[in-house]
């Protein structure tokens, strides 16, 4: 059965990542299945696992940032003004067995979420052929969301004894740190409300993917 957790406090980046590890700990040992929204207390940079902690960019237009480092790749994570989520799954579960699926699923439910608060975001489609910037978001995947040309969620995984871990961001508004970024207000202020009621519509939308509760 899959557990759905919606915190209702914003946590710090140290903590975020602590226990993101710990569900995939436990889909590794227990086998269990855990959906999990939450928000960042600070703005935080995150970066992908295989990133140098002594980049540039982190050390310059960052410094002075708290700074964690994610169990997924890709690119960094400026987590500022965003509502994040994370999937956990243990070994022999269909979408752990099948991790595009998993991606395709997930960012296909929250299209439909986006689509029907107003906002006509659609999966990109197409990959960018270009060199790849230290953010996440200045980069381009065909699975990504995006509304307006816009990258609005983006999601990356990280695979450990047969079980899975899917955690993706959705900006919500232009960071200070980060102002070439807009977000889902900013492109469709329509859309606008608190987050927790967003994050629990999040959490609906995601239950309601046929496989995610499969065993």
């Amino acid at each position: 059965m899959l557990e759905v957790i919606v915190e209702p406090n914003a946590r710090s980046g140290a903590d975020n990542m602590a226990m993101d590890e710990s569900l995939l700990v436990s889909a590794i040992d227990k086998k269990t299945q855990t959906l999990r929204l939450y928000r960042w207390e600070e703005p935080t940079v995150s970066l992908g696992y295989f990133q140098k902690d002594d980049d540039p960019v982190l050390t310059g237009r960052f410094a002075g940032l708290p700074s964690v480092r994610r169990l997924s790749g890709g690119g960094a994570l400026l987590h500022d003004r965003e509502l994040t989520y994370s999937i956990a799954l243990p070994d022999g579960h269909p979408l752990a067995d099948a991790p595009t699926e998993l991606y395709d699923q997930v960012h296909a439910a929250l299209v439909a979420l986006l689509n029907s608060l107003g906002a006509p975001a659609h999966v990109r489609g197409e990959k960018f052929n270009e060199p790849e910037p230290f953010l996440c978001f200045g980069r381009g995947d065909p699975r990504d969301i995006v509304l307006s040309g816009f990258k609005i969620v983006g999601s990356a995984q990280r695979r450990r004894k047969g079980a899975i871990l899917q955690h993706g961001a959705l900006l919500l508004e232009r960071s200070p740190h980060a102002p070439e970024f807009p977000g889902l207000f900013d492109l469709a202020p329509e859309t606008r409300q608190d987050d927790q009621p967003l994050m629990h519509a999040i959490a609906t939308a995601l239950q309601q993917i046929p496989a995610l509760g499969q065993s």
